[in-house]
C-alpha cells in the first residue's frame, strides 16, 4: 500500500499521447479497495469503437506511452488484466 502514491504519480505524469489517437474519448484512473497486500486500480478509457482501442494497442503511440512500464515493476503484483466492456444500453 505504500506504493499507491508512486503508482498514481506515474500515471499522472507520464505522456500517454491519448489525445492524439483517433477514436479516443476519455481516460480515468479508478482506485478501489485496499487490503494488506494491495490496492486495486483500474484504468477506465472510453473509445469510439473496439477497433479504435485495438488500433491504439498496436500503435507506435502505445509503445511510446508504455516504454518505461517495467522500470517500476516492484510496485505491481503482475501484468494488467484487460476487461473490455461495451454499453448495454444508452
Amino acid at each position: 500500500m505504500g506504493h499507491n502514491y508512486v503508482f498514481i504519480n506515474i500515471r499522472e505524469n507520464r505522456d500517454t499521447y491519448l489525445d492524439t489517437v483517433p477514436g479516443f474519448q476519455s481516460f480515468n484512473l479508478l482506485q478501489g479497495a485496499s487490503n494488506d497486500e494491495f490496492t486495486l486500480f483500474a484504468s477506465y478509457s472510453v473509445w469510439d469503437s473496439r477497433q479504435a482501442f485495438e488500433g491504439w494497442t498496436q500503435s507506435e503511440t502505445f509503445r511510446k506511452a508504455h516504454a518505461n512500464a517495467r522500470a517500476n515493476k516492484e510496485i505491481y503484483l503482475g501484468a494488467p488484466n484487460f476487461e473490455g466492456l461495451k454499453a448495454a444500453c444508452n
